[in-house]
């Protein structure tokens, strides 16, 4: 559990506990969930507010996706971030839940939240200009968790780039890796996901939220939803890139096949009519003239080339192959 006071214009300082609010400015209680229970009693005693049970086991849950309710006392923003890990076709999420009264917040979060581990740091070391009010520090944490996102822009389109390379590999004769193909197609998915539900949730906080926001608020907020909109973008534009290279690659392996069933096709019709004069010459009638003639063998061989060298060329004028 990390405590930080907040004044205006000064630094923020790290409290060792929090019997009571402050005087002046505001609180931030950061709590991972491990070390949450029952940090609803705390936040009644200093605020004199209840938190709504479902709240409670809405913050509690590590799966949860990202979700906007609020009271007559606070307001609650869920929102599902990045794990500690940078992988862009491996997405994993970590959800956290922010609590904003007047002159607290409160934050859930998994213990290796890297966006929390991000502003606890630039806390301690005051090089930032601290935010004045606690919905003002929800905002700096969300924006934190959204920079995350948009920095796996460019990993992600490189991924999905050597995937379409591969697959033109794969058409000159080496092996897609279909899986992979498949993988990178989820987890574009579920971004596209994640960034619809976050879009949902800041913007029903900027339209449900029980505070008037001011204009620097409606701003920045707008910012969020804008950075969030790019994300959304993107996550359809590889989705339709991707879409379109398994398409061409499906496309060009069916020209293929097509290919070589038209090969195949040609064959069997070249050897058709030489199976029949050799089923001819291979009855055991008694009275068969040729069969006692001294050039009959010579003459049967060269019309069997001569009628299959006859029909292949015709197929490869008329350009059937």
């Amino acid at each position: 559990m990390q405590v930080y006071h907040f004044l205006p214009e000064q630094a923020p300082q790290a409290l060792p506990a929090l019997e009571a609010l402050p005087d002046a400015g505001f609180v931030w209680l950061d709590l991972s969930r491990d070390q949450a229970a029952g940090f609803e009693q705390q936040v009644e005693r200093l605020t004199g507010a209840r938190i709504d049970i479902q709240h409670i086991e809405d913050a509690m849950s590590a799966s949860h996706v990202s979700f906007f309710d609020g009271t007559d006392d606070y307001d609650m923003v869920i929102f599902e971030s990045l794990g500690p890990k940078d992988e862009p076709m491996l997405l994993e999420t970590r959800s956290s839940a922010l609590f904003v009264f007047d002159r607290l917040l409160v934050t859930v979060h998994a213990a290796d939240a890297a966006s929390f581990e991000a502003i606890s740091r630039s806390c301690e070391a005051g090089g930032k200009r601290p935010p004045r009010s606690a919905v003002g520090l929800a905002y700096r944490i969300l924006d934190a968790m959204i920079d995350r996102f948009l920095a796996l822009r460019d990993a992600m389109a490189r991924r999905v780039e050597s995937l379409q390379d591969a697959m033109l590999h794969a058409r000159a004769g080496g092996r897609a890796d279909w899986r992979e193909l498949m993988r990178a197609r989820r987890s574009i998915r579920r971004l596209a996901r994640l960034a619809e539900d976050q879009w949902e949730t800041v913007e029903g906080w900027r339209r449900g939220g029980r505070l008037d926001w001011d204009e620097v608020m409606n701003v920045r907020l707008r910012d969020l939803l804008e950075h969030i909109t790019r994300i959304r973008d993107l996550a359809a534009y590889l989705e339709r890139d991707l879409d379109t290279a398994l398409q061409l690659n499906f496309a060009v392996m069916s020209q293929r096949q097509n290919e070589i069933m038209k090969v195949f096709t040609v064959m069997a019709v070249v050897f058709m009519p030489l199976t029949l004069l050799t089923g001819v010459w291979g009855m055991n009638f008694e009275f068969m003239p040729e069969l006692h003639w001294r050039y009959g063998y010579p003459l049967a061989l060269a019309l069997i080339v001569a009628v299959g060298v006859g029909m292949f060329l015709w197929f490869k004028r008329r350009r059937f192959f």
